[in-house]
This record gives C-alpha cells, structure tokens and sequence, in this order.
C-alpha cells in the first residue's frame, strides 16, 4: 500500500513538474526545434518566399560546391579571417597578464581596456568606418604626419580585411577579463614552489600560469572558432563584401542569398554546411585539448 502511494506521488511530482516548464518545451519545440527541421527540409528545396517550395534534393548543395564566383571567395575570405583568433587569444592574455599587477590605479587601465568590448557593434563599425576613410581619416592623417604611406583601408581589396582584423583587435578586452579572472584564481603556492625551485618570470609563465588557465584558453579558442565563422555584422554595415568581394564572408553571403535574392532554399542549405564545417571544426579542436588543456584535480 505504501508503494503503491509512492507511486502515485511519484507521478503527480513529474506532472507537476512537465506543467512547470511546458513553457519552455513549447517555447523550444516552436522556436528552436521546428525552425531547424524545416530548415533541413528547405535545404533540398528551391523556396523563394513568395512560392512554395518545391523539392530538387541535392541541388542547392551541388550549386553552392560549384559555385567559383560567390561561394568559394565567400570560405576563403573567413579562412582567411582565421588569422585573427591566434592574434586575440596572444593580445588578450598578454593585456590580462599586464593587468594582473598590482599597482596603483591598475583599476582604472583595466577599465578603459575593457571599454572597447562593450561598445555596440554597429556604433563601433561606424566609428572605425571615420577612422579608416582614407583621405580624412584619423588613422592616416597620422601615418601621413610620420611620413608612412596610407593605405586606402576598407576601399582597397588588399587591406580591407586587415582593417577588420585591426578593428576587432582594438575590443579584445572581453576575453582579456575572462584572462584576468582566471589568473587570479591561480593558486599562490605554485609561484612559491617555482620560486624555490629558482624558476624565472619566463619559466614560471610557461610552466605555471599558462597550464592553470588553459581551460579559460580553451574555452575563448572555441568561442572564437564558432565567431569566425559567423562574422557579419562589421561587414555589412562597413563593407557590403566589397570591395571586389574582398570582405564577402560567409555569413554575408548566406544572408544575401535569404534576404537579397530571396533564395532561401540555398540560403538553408549554406547554413546547413556552415553548421557542419563549424561542428567539424570545434570537434578538432576538442580533440587536440586533451594534450594541453588541464583541469585541477586530474592526474
């Protein structure tokens, strides 16, 4: 009799609970499960919004494969912005480190090096749009007055995405406070025991600091991978993809196919790909973490 009424109670618990957050299952099911089916289904389907989708299979995929012009440039140009993330990871944690003393005011420097990372993108595009106009901006009025030639910035094929990767550069400061957090959290009493051991600032950075934070290390890694692959809101405000495709990335060119052309069959199938290049790409790196990657307590 007293199982039976466990039971019962058992089972009112779990009602109660399902009626608790239905909310959120049906939020999720309508809002996040739904769209990603039928984007799925829309992939092998040509769909132009204003028409049903009528189905072609695999021939989104094979058109985008095939596609030398748009496509191909769009991957290259985010590849290409890979050589960023190196770039951030070093400067954030050489700012935390710096950051990390204890001097007077220190407070104040940690302040303005964060401040950059909180601006809204928008703002910030328009900002560094001013700074980099080739002929009145602040960026070459100065390299003029040092007697450097001035790069045409965001008008030139060339430096365009340099000038992106500059500008994302200057707003480092957000992973540089995830580095600062976790520096402090280091335990004391591995510095001591370096120093007993008559290890150098260089030694006790390699052989110390770096291995206690590699978790933050890994964790702004894969941040940053799954960023690179969605980079567009600087882009299209600044550049359209131009000039001569140089800043097309792929999320621009994705959008263009949704919201320009309105063929949204390719534009499903492009983020269908997306999704898989970046979950390629975030496995790899998981799979390289057991190797430098350490978390107290194991052995």
């Amino acid at each position: 009799m007293r199982t039976n009424s466990r039971k019962t109670f058992l089972s009112r618990e779990q009602r109660l609970g399902l009626w608790f957050i239905s909310p959120w299952l049906i939020g999720f099911v309508l809002l996040t499960l739904y769209p990603i089916l039928a984007t799925l289904y829309l992939s092998f389907t040509d769909y132009r919004v204003l028409s049903p989708p009528r189905w072609v299979g695999w021939a989104n995929y094979r058109e985008l494969l095939l596609d030398t012009e748009n496509f191909w440039p769009s991957l290259g140009n985010t590849v290409f912005f890979f050589l960023e993330l190196p770039l951030a990871l070093i400067l954030g944690l050489a700012l935390a480190l710096l950051l990390n003393q204890k001097l007077r005011g220190m407070t104040i420097y940690r302040t303005l090096f964060y401040l950059p990372s909180i601006v809204p993108v928008v703002a910030n595009a328009m900002l560094w749009l001013w700074l980099l106009n080739p002929e009145h901006g602040l960026v070459n009025t100065g390299l003029r007055a040092v007697h450097i030639p001035a790069p045409a910035w965001l008008a030139s094929p060339l430096w365009a995405k340099p000038a992106l990767i500059v500008m994302d550069l200057w707003a480092v400061g957000g992973s540089m406070v995830i580095y600062l957090a976790a520096l402090q959290g280091v335990p004391t009493s591995l510095y001591e025991a370096a120093d007993l051991d008559g290890a150098n600032a260089f030694q006790k950075l390699v052989s110390v600091t770096l291995p206690a934070i590699s978790p933050v290390i890994f964790f702004n890694l894969i941040m940053g991978v799954i960023g690179t692959f969605q980079y567009f809101t600087q882009t299209f405000v600044m550049t359209k993809g131009g000039p001569d495709k140089a800043t097309l990335f792929y999320a621009l060119y994705l959008y263009q196919n949704a919201f320009q052309y309105f063929r949204m069959g390719a534009a499903c199938a492009m983020a269908w790909l997306l999704f898989l290049v970046t979950l390629a790409a975030t496995f790899l790196v998981f799979k390289t973490s057991a190797g430098w990657v350490y978390y107290e307590g194991e052995r």
